[in-house]
């Protein structure tokens, strides 16, 4: 036998199978536990309604999110002993997918809740916990590093074309836009930080905003509304395809949903605007998302009045551009099939 044969102390080689290695198997195990931990915390918790067995069923479980909504908007929803708010933080803080797409199921009505609360000097330390915890994991998981792309720039001659001025470099020259600026770690919730840690949070909500049920998207619209302050303010600087003509009008001053208007810097209408352009533009088929669309647009209109009461060009602009595309859309000249061949245009032998 030669030095090289294999001997019966080596070794054998991995069999391959079409089974689920064992790591797979273990790390699977783990997060059904911990689905399983917090579904049994949740229902110590919420006692109105029965919790479903899975996570999946959860997010879709009307009853149960309506009755988590319940608990959410109660006045002393977002203090610092807040089961639920303490429930929520360490669901997230799990670093399990699912469980963490639970809890931004309900970042609308918190960021809705917690910003339209800050006037009133009220504790809110549990909403802030939950807050800070998304905007940790967005500045780890991203090191910090802001969010940019590269826009084409016309005045770079085309390399189709013959070009009568010098060359100019390219990797001098680049249009940079910040989708999203860099991110500090903070530990605490300031008033000039306020922003931009709720913004975050609604970046991350943005980011799975296709997975999201149908209420989360309306609460979100409702709380938008608040925010923005405006209910038919300053009604000649309405453009008539832009506002339709049952919004009501407040007269004598502000209305009811006055009440909840916060300051709205860029950082935090950025990602709204995001969040109601994806509402507002992608679900006008079905009638229940039609109802989304429909509570986006109108939340976007109360934007833009805020915008111009403001005189804040840049809201303005994007505003305004988001109605404007969602009436192309709704146009019926526009609901042409390109692709389809037109029967009128078919010779006939």
């Amino acid at each position: 036998m030669s030095d090289s044969s294999p001997t019966h102390d080596s070794p054998p080689p991995p069999s391959i199978t079409g089974g689920v290695s064992e790591p797979t198997v273990a790390n699977e195990s783990d997060t059904n536990a911990k689905c399983q931990t917090a579904l049994q915390s949740l229902s110590s918790i919420v006692t109105t309604a029965t919790i479903p067995p899975t996570i999946s069923l959860l997010l879709e479980d009307n009853a149960v999110s309506a009755a988590i909504s319940s608990l959410l908007q109660l006045p002393d929803s977002g203090a610092g002993d807040n089961n639920l708010c303490r429930w929520l933080y360490d669901t997230f803080q799990s670093a399990e997918p699912p469980l963490q797409l639970l809890v931004l199921r309900f970042v609308p009505l918190i960021a809705g809740l917690y910003l339209s609360r800050v006037p009133l000097r009220q504790p809110q330390a549990g909403f802030e916990a939950v807050l800070l915890a998304l905007y940790a994991h967005e500045t780890t998981s991203r090191a910090g590093q802001a969010v940019t792309v590269n826009i084409p720039d016309l005045s770079h001659p085309s390399i189709y074309h013959e070009s009568k001025g010098p060359a100019k470099n390219n990797s001098t020259c680049l249009n940079i836009a910040v989708i999203s600026s860099t991110l500090d770690p903070h530990g605490t919730v300031r008033s000039t930080r306020r922003a931009r840690i709720v913004g975050v949070a609604l970046e991350l909500y943005y980011g799975k905003i296709s997975m999201m049920p149908r209420e989360s998207k309306l609460n979100f619209c409702e709380s938008c509304e608040k925010w923005a302050g405006q209910n038919g303010e300053r009604e000649e600087q309405k453009p008539r395809a832009l506002i339709p003509e049952e919004e009501s009008v407040a007269v004598g001053g502000r209305s009811e949903k006055d009440t909840g208007r916060i300051p709205l810097p860029w950082e935090l209408v950025q990602p709204i605007l995001r969040i109601l352009g994806h509402c507002c533009l992608m679900g006008m088929k079905g009638e229940e998302d039609r109802e989304v669309s429909d509570a986006a647009s109108k939340a976007c209109q109360s934007l833009y009045l805020r915008s111009l009461h403001d005189i804040n060009p840049k809201a303005i602009l994007a505003t305004g551009s988001l109605l404007r595309l969602r009436e192309m859309a709704l146009d019926p000249k526009n609901q042409i099939d390109h692709t389809e061949i037109s029967s009128d245009n078919v010779l006939s032998v």
